[in-house]
């Protein structure tokens, strides 16, 4: 395991976002989690609510590349993966790299790009290499894709196909600061924007590092079991067309290492894969139509997928409990 102290780093990038962002700790707390188990991050929610600040507060809280992608339906998908152009000097073809090249992407508002340009992400997202022109080129690690998309205006937008939904490994929605929160927000927007003054306080060696030593937290099998428990039984749901695929149980896998090892563990726990369960299975799972019609929705089954698998005791619980009342 890399002598790297996760649950620090992740704190260290979590308190700087929060200079821009205010009160959305636990939502933080998952994005790093995703970012460190090396996963791509679907933001959704209603305009004005931060997503695109988010993403461009984690770009500059780590000392990674980063380019922003403003999606737009003319959008084509050599302008997201790059281009060849003829050099007269020395009567060659030579490739001009596009954003995707980026360490850290921010694709705002993606489900404004045609379904054409939207493919043009899928082989970045899933191996971290893009094809052009009979070459294959390899993304520089860590790579990250940020995307943001508003679920409510749906006018002049294309909605992300199953597949492309299904390469993001979790789907967070930040929703509206209270009031205290937004009194905050004010006063710190009073004489300028705090991002512009948001310093990069983790280098991309320690991202790195991070996402090398999260696969050496410890995961028991009860626990394993219990991730597949929940996944499997989305197969056979009454309210679901289409359940969790196996990458859907190793997102859930991956995600729970993270969580512990951002909480400061090394060791999995049920609670990991409790919390993490709602962001990596809701935006997977396709509803029949008639559950659709009954006002069921993703979040609600998943709800009630976990609620209905049994909750393990791991032995590490069993030692913790039996250390506390000795």
């Amino acid at each position: 395991m890399p002598d790297i102290d996760v649950a620090a780093t992740a704190a260290r990038i979590i308190s700087n976002i929060e200079k821009v962002i205010i009160g959305k700790r636990p939502q933080l707390t998952l994005a790093i989690a995703a970012y460190f188990s090396e996963g791509h991050i679907l933001l959704e929610d209603v305009p004005g609510v931060a997503k695109t600040m988010l993403a461009r507060a984690l770009a500059r809280s780590v000392g990674c590349t980063f380019k922003r992608l403003q999606c737009t339906p003319d959008l084509l998908p050599s302008d997201v993966t790059g281009v060849s152009i003829f050099n007269q000097k020395t009567t060659e073809f030579e490739f001009r790299p596009g954003p995707v090249f980026a360490q850290t992407l921010l694709a705002d508002e993606i489900n404004r790009a045609t379904p054409r340009t939207q493919a043009a992400l899928l082989e970045a997202m899933a191996e971290r290499r893009v094809s052009a022109d009979g070459q294959t080129y390899v993304l520089k690690p860590p790579f990250l894709v940020i995307a943001t998309q508003n679920p409510v205006d749906q006018e002049g937008t294309f909605p992300l196909p199953e597949a492309q939904l299904d390469r993001f490994l979790v789907r967070l929605s930040l929703g509206y600061p209270s009031r205290e929160e937004e009194g905050k927000m004010l006063t710190r927007l009073q004489k300028g924007h705090p991002i512009d003054d948001l310093k990069t306080v983790v280098p991309a060696e320690d991202v790195l590092a991070c996402q090398e030593a999260i696969r050496s937290i410890h995961v028991d099998e009860k626990v394993m079991r219990y991730i597949l428990e929940i996944v499997h039984s989305s197969r056979n749901h009454e309210d679901i067309l289409l359940g969790g695929s196996p990458r859907a149980s190793i997102a859930l896998f991956r995600t729970a290492q993270a969580l512990a090892a951002v909480s400061g563990r090394d060791f999995a726990l049920p609670d990991d894969v409790k919390k993490m369960a709602q962001p990596v299975l809701a935006h997977r799972l396709i509803l029949k139509p008639e559950s659709r019609l009954r006002k069921r929705t993703a979040s609600v089954v998943v709800r009630d997928l976990v609620g209905d698998a049994r909750v393990p005791i791991t032995d590490k619980q069993k030692a913790a409990a039996e250390d506390y009342f000795e």
